[in-house]
């Protein structure tokens, strides 16, 4: 146990976080993403919602801010326009940890693309369908700026 980290961050994650650069992805995604691990850095988070590990993760991770997009999350059901209950979730702990930063919706195939690029794959217990999104790191400025 650490002073001031969310218990849900695990060591393998912790490491993986650390060692990400400035614009790398991190892609949380729900229990039924296909994503093979002998291709990827994958950390599981079996038990964990992807609504809880985001908000551990977004705890310690900026989210970068030069760029117009900088986290994403699928579109459901082929509608841009539905708001399933995760999304809505997924947005709100963005703006709290990083506010103004909207969580842009894009087509099944381009989000699971971006995921599998990503730096790091969490996989994680969360059963609600469409239960992913992926976060850009950014920086964190030096004192006094």
């Amino acid at each position: 146990m650490l002073i001031g980290i969310d218990p849900l961050l695990s060591p393998d994650l912790l490491h993986a976080l650390r060692a990400m650069g400035h614009r790398q992805d991190i892609a949380i995604v729900d229990a039924n993403f296909p994503c093979d691990p002998a291709g990827h850095r994958v950390v599981r988070l079996d038990g964990i919602s992807a609504t809880d590990a985001l908000n551990a993760v977004l705890s310690v991770l900026p989210v970068e801010k030069e760029e117009p997009q900088s986290a994403w999350r699928m579109i459901a059901y082929d509608d841009p326009s539905r708001i399933l209950p995760i999304f809505a979730e997924f947005s709100e702990i963005v703006d709290q940890h990083a506010p103004g930063t909207e969580v842009h919706a894009i087509p099944p195939t381009e989000f699971k693309a971006i995921a599998l690029d990503a730096y790091v794959v969490v996989v994680t217990g969360e059963r609600r369908l469409y239960g992913g999104i992926v976060v850009r790191k950014g920086v964190i400025p030096p004192s006094g700026e």
